[in-house]
């Protein structure tokens, strides 16, 4: 199998996120994404075993730079209420920029298999990690209430923001998704902050 990076591995990437958020999942044939990306079907499989392999990929593809984005950003941040911002703000932002992958995260990657889920696992486990480093940071310093239980304040974070970009994606990109980056970052301080 072919390294996974270079030109034809980026062009198959590209190709799977807008034929999966055209046709959906289980309709996207390998032969559909092949022909997208301007390559032999043949040379999928030498980046891929399968599509849910090139699924895993793009979703480890887009989301891994996220997070490392996410993490070099909140580093500069001063205070953690920034760094809560910097994450509410990466979030929206990445998939408001490619409504393409925001249709394959929302929508299409919750209708596969669980060898799917379980290739994702990583990445999502390093956002987890870094939105639990956020709070925590908050209740050590002193910013947010002591009495906060991390994993809860986790799932809250993460479904308001996955909830708000799966909305959006079903009302067809109808407003700016980044225009609630101040108000659920307002909601998430009133309700972690000390009175």
């Amino acid at each position: 199998m072919a390294k996974k990076t270079g030109e034809k591995y980026q062009a198959i990437i590209n190709a799977a996120v807008k034929v999966i958020a055209e046709h959906g999942y289980h309709n996207a044939q390998v032969s559909k994404i092949a022909r997208e990306a301007k390559v032999a079907d043949g040379t999928i499989y030498l980046y891929f075993e399968n599509k849910d392999d090139i699924l895993i990929s793009l979703f480890n593809e887009k989301m891994g730079q996220f997070v490392e984005n996410c993490k070099e950003m909140s580093q500069r941040a001063s205070h953690v209420s920034e760094k809560l911002r910097i994450l509410i703000h990466s979030h929206l932002n990445l998939l408001a920029e490619d409504y393409d992958v925001a249709i394959v995260t929302q929508i299409e990657l919750r209708q596969s298999n669980p060898e799917v889920s379980q290739g994702i696992g990583e990445v999502l486990k390093s956002y987890f990690n870094l939105i639990d480093e956020v709070i925590r940071q908050g209740i050590e310093e002193g910013v947010f209430r002591s009495d906060i239980d991390v994993r809860l304040a986790r799932t809250m974070v993460f479904g308001t923001l996955d909830q708000a970009v799966t909305s959006w994606v079903m009302k067809k990109s109808k407003y700016d998704l980044v225009s609630l980056v101040d108000p659920i970052h307002n909601l998430f301080l009133k309700g972690l902050c000390k009175e």
